[in-house]
């Protein structure tokens, strides 16, 4: 084995007459200035009269996972990736690619510029630029297409999602599976290939692109960028993969650059990017260094539907769980309710039956209450009763050793209440998931006055397992998430008085990417549950703007699709429908108050929406109740389907600035009418925004 002829972050080395570049630029030897140029200078040393083939691979476990996204926030260097994948591709010796751990985005292209693509058994494979706002620009747009087919290729680059090497084999994205789990036996199964190897140059760039039906592809792509939500990079990839073989290879590329170009300075861009970092960012940081306890085994109490998929929830981050439910019937049904959710799962392909199997032989349902003796962790899933809880509570901290985690799932319920009594309240805490837990990524971690910083960190590891996005909040009503949505709500019904009709705004909503609108998310969830809150707070009332609507639709016996009707009417098996009696229901309590009903347009629909959730999130952070401004955005994204794209409502408010932000602000206060409180625009100034 010949000595490495270039150091940095590629190296080169010799092996017979097989030369061997590396990329070595830890934890996932992602594209930067430095690794560009090192393949460059790489390829510049290789003597093409002594080697036969050249190997493309990566230290560690990944061949390039990507590009450093912080390099998109500056005007773009050479050499740039296009340059790179040029050169692989012009290079006269064939050039051997080794797909390995993540190879996305770049990492990809790189690939598909390389003659052969060999592959570990557990890479996967993808180009998921649009998750950030871009699309492929070194090539992907178009070898994709000559390599898979455009149906794989429009499929692979308008969703982002990355693929294994099982399937990237069957479609022809990779021409060999490693055989090698072992790395010493991986590299010498790699140099058999390449010393073997006498295939020649096979750019793909040459490659016709197969025909395809018309109708076919347009039907694919009306499905997939439904699924994009408006995204405007789901929309230019699919110009631009359609573009491959209508033109010259050269023609597109470049193209496929301009475009590339022109996004990474977006809004929508820039704020997938700041959301990326925000996310990635600790979401609580002690103020001393704690040992968080380790967790092996937890305890949900409760087997309703939410009890039932937080067990699910911590089952597949692979704890041993005890679901508690002293109802015999309820225990059963919350055990074939997991049962059920799992073998959906198989039938999915998402699961073996084996893997199934094992994670119910974790499950032990019980109706004991002394089951939870050498638990780690409880969490409180029954229902919504201030004095149930604090009597649960009671009773399991008389049986759990001092040291086991009591958490609470409630909504609303004050914490601090439920902690009073409770022996070493410092491990008293919330663990509020979002239904269905199962699949809900966001997780608020709730902070009592007592919960100690070795408690919360504990938490936060717990959520990492389970791969949730958490955010630490302070005990409040309705913590974070539920506030915001309550205002959000709220405007909306405001403008249901004031002559917008439920389809009206939930289309305008959707319309700006939201997943579902209000009326319809209120539908599903049951019109009740919100029902009951508003009777609890009739003494108050008067304080405020209210909104007596939605209170005759459910004395209409309208209590959402449950009913078969609320908002909207539902037949079998059939999506919501308008319905003449809820018009006549608004009109006559619009003539009751003496509202004469006005238009609106999408634009003010979306505008009061957006400006009622950016002033509840500055009234949240004036009020501490926040950890950090990014984490309201987290919350709405992942616990209330608000469009990544647009960042969210800090995002938003920070590229306002502050003059119209608060120009805006009071606007809203104007037309949200008698108690409506304003938030201070200076909590979300511009020189804070990350990313």
């Amino acid at each position: 084995m010949a000595e490495p002829c270039s150091g940095g972050q590629v190296h080169l080395r010799q092996e017979g007459a097989v030369a061997v570049i590396t990329l070595d630029n830890p934890p996932v030897n992602s594209s930067t200035d430095a690794v560009r140029r090192g393949i460059l200078a790489a390829l510049g040393e290789i003597d093409v009269q002594r080697a036969t083939a050249v190997v493309l691979t990566g230290a560690g476990q990944h061949l390039m996972a990507g590009a450093d996204l912080h390099e998109l926030e500056s005007e773009p260097t050479e050499p740039t990736l296009p340059q790179v994948t040029a050169a692989l591709a012009g290079f006269p010796l064939p050039v051997i690619a080794v797909v390995k751990g993540h190879t996305l985005g770049g990492g990809l292209e790189l690939a598909l510029a390389c003659d052969v693509r060999l592959a570990t058994p557990s890479a996967t494979l993808g180009l998921p630029e649009v998750s950030v706002g871009v699309i492929p620009g070194a090539g992907g747009t178009q070898r994709l297409p000559r390599a898979v087919g455009l149906p794989k290729a429009l499929e692979m680059i308008v969703s982002g999602k990355p693929i294994g090497t099982v399937e990237a084999s069957e479609v022809g994205l990779v021409d060999e599976l490693l055989v090698a789990t072992e790395e010493a036996a991986q590299q010498a199964e790699i140099l058999a290939y390449a010393s073997r190897y006498r295939g020649g140059k096979r750019p793909l760039a040459e490659r016709e692109v197969a025909p395809v039906d018309e109708s076919t592809l347009q039907a694919l792509v009306k499905r997939l960028l439904a699924r994009s939500r408006g995204l405007p990079a789901a929309a230019v990839a699919v110009e631009v993969v359609m573009s491959a073989g209508k033109s010259s290879f050269a023609e597109a590329v470049a193209k496929e650059r301009a475009h590339f170009l022109a996004l990474r300075g977006s809004e929508p861009a820039r704020a997938l990017r700041y959301l990326f970092f925000a996310e990635r960012a600790q979401p609580f940081t002690p103020t001393q260094a704690v040992e968080p306890r380790s967790l092996k085994r937890v305890s949900v109490f409760g087997a309703g539907t939410m009890g039932s998929g937080i067990a699910l929830c911590v089952l597949q981050a692979g704890y041993t769980v005890d679901l508690l439910e002293l109802n015999a019937a309820a225990l059963e049904a919350g055990v074939k309710r997991i049962a059920d959710e799992l073998e959906g799962n198989i039938r999915r392909g998402r699961m073996t039956a084996e893997r199934r199997d094992e994670m119910l032989a974790r499950l032990r349902p019980t109706q004991e209450i002394q089951a939870v003796v050498g638990t780690d962790l409880v969490i409180e899933a029954i229902i919504e009763d201030l004095d149930v809880k604090r009597a649960l509570f009671a009773d399991l901290a008389g049986l759990v050793g001092e040291e086991t985690l009591l958490a609470t799932n409630t909504s609303y319920l004050d914490i601090d209440r439920i902690a009073e009594g409770v022996a070493h309240p410092e491990r008293v805490l919330g663990l509020h998931f979002f239904s269905p837990a199962q699949r809900m990524a966001l997780l608020e971690v709730v902070r009592c006055r007592t919960t100690s910083e070795q408690t919360l960190s504990a938490a936060i590891t717990f959520s990492r397992r389970l791969k949730k996005k958490a955010i630490v909040v302070a005990n409040s009503w309705g913590f974070v998430g539920n506030r915001l949505y309550a205002a959000y709500r709220r405007q909306c019904e405001f403008m249901l008085e004031e002559g917008a009709s439920p389809e009206r705004i939930d289309a305008a909503l959707e319309a700006y990417g939201l997943a579902m609108g209000p009326f319809k998310v209120a539908d599903m969830s049951g019109l009740d549950i919100a029902w009951k809150m508003r009777q609890q707070t009739m003494a108050t009332r008067h304080l405020r703007r209210y909104v007596g609507i939605p209170d005759l639709i459910c004395e209409a016996g309208r209590l959402g699709r449950k009913t078969g009707k609320g908002y909207y009417r539902y037949g079998e098996g059939k999506g919501p429908v308008s319905d003449p009696e809820v018009a006549a229901i608004i009109d006559w309590y619009r003539q009751e108050q003496g509202i004469e009903a006005r238009t609106f347009s999408n634009e003010e629909i979306q505008q009061r929406a957006l400006l009622a959730l950016i002033n509840e999130a500055l009234l949240l952070l004036g009020e501490g109740v926040c950890q950090r401004p990014e984490d309201i955005d987290i919350a709405l994204v992942h616990g209330y389907g608000f469009p990544r794209w647009r960042g969210g409502p800090v995002f938003i408010a920070r590229q306002l600035g502050n003059e119209r932000l608060t120009a805006a602000l009071e606007w809203l206060a104007e037309v949200s009418g008698k108690g409506h409180e304003r938030g201070d625009a200076s909590l979300v100034s511009i020189d804070t925004l990350r990313g």
